[in-house]
C-alpha cells in the first residue's frame, strides 16, 4: 500500500505505518491542487481538516482505495461520491471522544461557576464572592442530541454529577444505557435545563438551532455546542441570550470559524458573544488533547489494518 498523508499528523502515525510495512509520503504542506496532482499514484489518502474531498479530488484518485480522516466528522468528504467509486472511508470518531466529553464538562463547570470572570476579576484585585455565586449541575436535566461516541462519553461523565440525562439519536435504535434515557426531541425540548449537541454536519442538521428551535424549548436552557459550528445559527444564539431563553452558552465551534472573514451580521453577533459573561468560547479544541492526538492514529491504523486483512 502506498499512502499520501496530506495534512499535519502526530508523528506516532509514521511508526505505526512502518510496522505494517505501508509505504507513505508525508506532505503536510500540500494544497488542494497538489493533492489532485499527486493522488493518481496512491492507494490511500489521510487528511484532517483543510481539504474538501469532492468529486474533483476523487476523480484524480484512479487507484484510490480508501480515505482516512484523522477526526470524527465526515462533512469534508463527499461520501456519496466515494461510495460510488468503491472507496472506503475511515474516521476516528472514538479517538477523541473522551477529550470531547471532558471539554464539555469543563466548559459547563466554567460557565456555571463563573470561573473565567472570577479569575479575571481576582487578577485585577477584585474579590467578589457574591457576584460570582455559582450554579450546580446536580439535579439538572441534560438533553444530548447525537448519542454516538462523543454524546455517550459526555453522558457518562455527567452521570457522576447527579443529573438526569435524556438522549436522542435518529440514526440509532435502542441506545439507552446506564448513563442516559433514550428520548425524543420533543421530550428534550420539554424537560431540558441543558442542551448539548454532538451531531454531524449534514443537510438536515445545518442550522438546526435556529430561532424557532430555541423558542420551542419549554423553559430557559443552557446550550453547549461541541459538534460543528454550522449546526447552530450564531444570530439565533445571540437572540436567545438576549431574550433570556438561552441562559448561557458554551461554544467550542462557531458558524464561521474564520474570524477574519466574518460577514457583517456574523461579526455583530460574534462581538456580542465576546461582550457577555454567560458565554464560554474556545477555538474548536474539544477533542484536541495530546492523548487524543495519539489515540486517533491508533484508531485509524486499526481500521485500515482490519480492512486490508479482509481484502487480502
Amino acid at each position: 500500500m502506498n499512502i499520501l498523508i496530506a495534512d499535519t499528523m502526530y508523528s506516532s502515525l509514521f511508526n505505526m505505518f512502518e510496522e505494517h510495512d505501508w509505504q507513505y509520503s508525508y506532505q503536510p504542506a500540500y494544497k488542494r491542487q497538489d493533492i489532485i496532482d499527486a493522488l493518481p499514484q496512491y492507494d490511500g489518502l489521510v487528511i484532517r481538516s483543510k481539504t474538501f474531498v469532492d468529486a474533483e479530488v476523487l476523480e484524480a484518485g484512479h487507484n484510490l482505495k480508501f480515505i482516512a480522516r484523522a477526526g470524527a466528522g465526515l462533512d469534508l468528504i463527499d461520501l456519496t461520491e466515494a461510495q460510488n467509486r468503491n472507496i472506503e472511508v475511515f474516521h476516528a470518531g472514538e479517538g477523541n471522544r473522551d477529550a470531547v466529553a471532558e471539554q464539555a464538562v469543563g466548559m459547563l463547570l466554567a460557565l456555571f461557576n463563573n470561573i473565567i470572570r472570577a479569575d479575571r476579576q481576582v487578577r485585577q484585585g477584585i474579590w467578589d464572592r457574591e457576584g460570582n455565586r455559582g450554579v450546580e449541575i446536580m439535579n439538572k436535566t441534560v438533553g444530548i442530541i447525537g448519542y454516538g461516541n462523543n454524546g455517550s462519553a459526555t453522558a457518562k461523565r455527567l452521570s457522576g454529577f447527579g443529573c438526569k440525562v435524556l438522549a436522542y439519536d435518529k440514526c440509532r435504535d435502542r441506545y439507552g444505557d446506564a448513563y442516559a434515557r433514550q428520548s425524543t426531541i420533543e421530550e428534550i425540548m420539554e424537560e431540558a435545563d441543558i442542551l448539548s449537541l454532538h451531531i454531524p454536519l449534514t443537510a438536515e442538521t445545518k442550522f438546526m438551532v435556529n430561532d424557532s428551535f430555541v423558542e420551542g424549548f419549554a423553559k430557559p436552557f443552557y446550550l453547549l455546542n461541541l459538534s460543528r459550528g454550522e449546526t447552530a445559527q450564531i444570530g439565533s444564539i445571540v437572540k436567545g441570550l438576549q431574550s433570556g431563553k438561552i441562559k448561557g452558552a458554551c461554544l467550542d465551534v462557531l458558524e464561521n470559524e474564520k474570524l477574519s472573514k466574518l460577514t457583517p451580521d456574523q461579526q455583530q453577533a460574534f462581538d456580542y458573544l465576546c461582550s457577555v459573561d454567560n458565554v464560554v468560547l474556545t477555538p474548536h479544541i474539544g477533542g484536541w488533547t495530546h492523548e487524543s492526538y495519539h489515540r486517533i492514529n491508533e484508531v485509524l491504523v486499526r481500521q485500515i489494518a482490519e480492512w486490508a486483512l479482509v481484502k487480502e
